[in-house]
């Protein structure tokens, strides 16, 4: 017991702080009895925290404020890791991050090809939603939030702001695939792809 309680800690040190996990990581380091004891034990003395069940993290602490909340993106990938599913950030976000929009929603959305569910953690509520095959391609890169950034923004946008936008955020490389998957984009944005490409 004493070795898989070392190696899981090695393995969350390793992460380093902010990394949000399931005991499904740890499954090559001993069975689900003894790592589920390890985790219930660094749980007890504050090393981890528990955020949900059987989900957890190594969190980030701040001097003044203490522990600081997960990371939402985080949280969501773990889910997925979890679930064995894809997931990708819903298209308000991604225009917010990707900064095409200063809108910052009020709900924290993912896309997912796996079940539906909502997981509250603290004061933030963090809901996964079922989404259809089309909807991964590029799935968890810039490219994949540019696709759902357009697909949310619709046709009344400043379009130069967005072709500059674009082409400031995104490297070469991801301006050629961003290209190649415009297929998934919506028809109006055609015009869009046609202006990175002169760019490219």
């Amino acid at each position: 017991m004493q070795s898989v309680m070392q190696a899981v800690l090695r393995r969350i040190r390793v992460h380093g702080r902010g990394w949000v996990f399931t005991p499904k990581n740890f499954v090559d380091i001993g069975n689900r009895g003894a790592t589920d004891m390890a985790l219930t034990r660094f749980t007890e003395i504050g090393t981890i925290r528990r955020l949900a069940r059987g989900l957890y993290d190594y969190p980030r602490v701040h001097p003044k404020l203490g522990m600081l909340a997960p990371n939402p993106d985080e949280v969501a990938k773990a889910l997925a890791t979890k679930d064995g599913s894809r997931i990708q950030v819903s298209g308000a976000r991604a225009a917010n991050l990707l900064g095409l929009s200063d809108q910052v929603p009020a709900q924290i959305v993912y896309l997912t090809n796996g079940r539906s569910r909502r997981v509250r953690i603290g004061a933030q509520v963090i809901s996964l939603k079922q989404a259809a095959t089309s909807t991964f391609p590029a799935a968890g890169t810039p490219v994949g939030l540019a696709l759902q950034a357009l697909r949310a923004l619709g046709r009344n946008i400043d379009e130069d702001f967005v072709v500059q936008r674009l082409a400031k955020v995104l490297t070469h490389s991801e301006r050629q695939k961003l290209i190649r998957l415009s297929k998934y984009a919506p028809g109006w944005s055609r015009n869009i792809f046609r202006r990175l490409k002169e760019m490219s």
